[in-house]
C-alpha cells in the first residue's frame, strides 16, 4: 500500500475495525474510507454494489462482522450465520468485481475443531468436529476464508485470510449477556467494586485455557500482512501463549483492585478446554506481538472506565 492509495475499513468502528484505523493513520495512511452502518448496510446486496462502484477501493480490510462470546452464539445462532454470511458475501464478490488490488479477511481462531491439538497449526482447519456452541458463526467464517481461497483460484485475486486469537482493548464490548471473557471480567469486577459485593460469581471451573492478543496488536499484524503476506492459505495471528480463566480473573481483580472473593458456577459451561495458537508462521514473516497481557488489561481497564459508563 501506498500512503495515498484509496483504503477501506469495513467495520471501522468496531473492536477491531477501530484499531486498523488508528494503526494505518499513525502511519500516514489517509485516504480511507470510512462508512457507518447508516451510510452503508453491508447486508444489502446492491448498496454495497453501489459502493464498489462508486469509491472504487484499492484495499480493503474486512473487519465487519456479527460477534458476541458463548451465550451471544447460543441464542441467536441464525442471526450469526446470516449476518456474516451476507456481509462476506457482498464485501469479497464486489472487491473482486470492481479491481480491489488485495482483500485482508478477518477469521477467527474458533473456525479450528473443538479438540484440536495444541497449540493449534493452519492446517488443522476442518480436521473434526467443531465446538457446538459457536458452529454456526464458525461454519460463516470458514465459508469466507474458502470463498476468498476460490476466487483466488478461479479469478486470480489477492484475498488473505487472518485466523486472530482470543482479542480485547478499546471499543471492545463489555456489555454482560453478550459479552466476550476479559471484557466482561473487566465490567463484573468494577461493578462488584463499585457496590462493595462480598462476592463474583463465574462460569464453569477456571480450567479452560486461552490466548490473548490486544487488539493494537492484531492491527499492526494486519498492515504488517496486507504489505507482505500473498498467499491464499490461512495464517494465525495471536501471542503463542495461554493462561487459564482463572489466572484471567485473579489478574483482572487485581488490576481493578477488588477485594471480595470468586466464585465459580461449575453448573454452567467452560467452552472448549484450550484454545492456544501455533504462531511460527507469522512469526517467521518476520512479525510479533509486543503489548503483554498485564500492560493490556490496565490500559483496557482505563479505557473502559473513561469511556463505558
Amino acid at each position: 500500500m501506498n500512503k495515498d492509495s484509496k483504503i477501506y475499513v469495513a467495520g471501522h468502528r468496531g473492536l477491531v475495525g477501530s484499531a486498523i484505523v488508528r494503526a494505518l493513520q499513525g502511519r500516514g495512511f489517509n485516504n480511507l474510507v470510512l462508512k457507518t452502518h447508516q451510510e452503508l448496510d453491508l447486508l444489502d446486496q446492491s448498496a454495497v454494489k453501489k459502493f464498489f462502484e462508486q469509491e472504487k477501493p484499492e484495499y480493503v480490510f474486512l473487519a465487519a462482522a456479527k460477534v458476541g462470546g458463548i451465550m451471544a452464539n447460543k441464542t441467536f445462532p441464525a442471526d450469526f450465520i446470516y449476518s456474516n454470511l451476507t456481509i462476506q458475501t457482498n464485501v469479497i464478490h464486489n472487491a473482486y468485481a470492481h479491481g480491489v488490488k488485495k482483500l485482508l479477511f478477518l477469521g477467527s481462531s474458533c473456525i479450528y475443531p473443538k479438540l484440536c491439538p495444541q497449540p493449534i497449526k493452519e492446517e488443522y482447519l476442518l480436521t473434526s468436529e467443531l465446538e457446538p456452541t459457536n458452529k454456526a458463526y464458525s461454519l460463516a467464517k470458514i465459508a469466507g476464508i474458502v470463498m476468498c481461497q476460490s476466487y483466488d483460484e478461479q479469478y486470480g485475486t489477492n484475498f488473505i485470510s487472518l485466523m486472530p486469537t482470543n482479542l480485547y482493548g478499546p471499543n471492545d464490548n463489555f456489555d454482560l449477556e453478550n459479552s466476550h471473557v476479559l471484557p466482561a471480567l473487566i465490567r463484573k469486577f468494577h461493578e462488584a467494586k463499585i457496590a462493595e459485593k462480598p462476592s463474583i460469581t463465574l462460569w464453569g471451573i477456571g480450567s479452560a485455557r486461552r490466548e490473548f492478543l490486544h487488539v493494537n496488536d492484531l492491527a499492526d499484524a494486519s498492515v504488517f500482512l496486507m504489505n507482505n503476506y500473498n498467499d491464499s492459505s490461512i495464517i494465525n495471528i495471536g501471542t503463542g501463549e495461554d493462561i487459564t480463566i482463572k489466572e484471567l480473573a485473579e489478574k483482572v481483580k487485581a488490576t481493578v483492585r477488588y477485594k471480595g472473593a470468586i466464585l465459580w458456577d461449575t453448573t454452567k459451561p467452560d467452552g472448549t478446554p484450550r484454545k492456544l495458537l501455533d504462531v511460527n508462521k507469522l512469526h517467521a514473516l518476520g512479525w510479533k506481538h509486543s503489548i503483554s497481557l498485564d500492560d493490556g488489561i490496565t490500559s483496557t481497564y482505563e479505557w473502559y472506565k473513561k469511556n463505558y459508563e
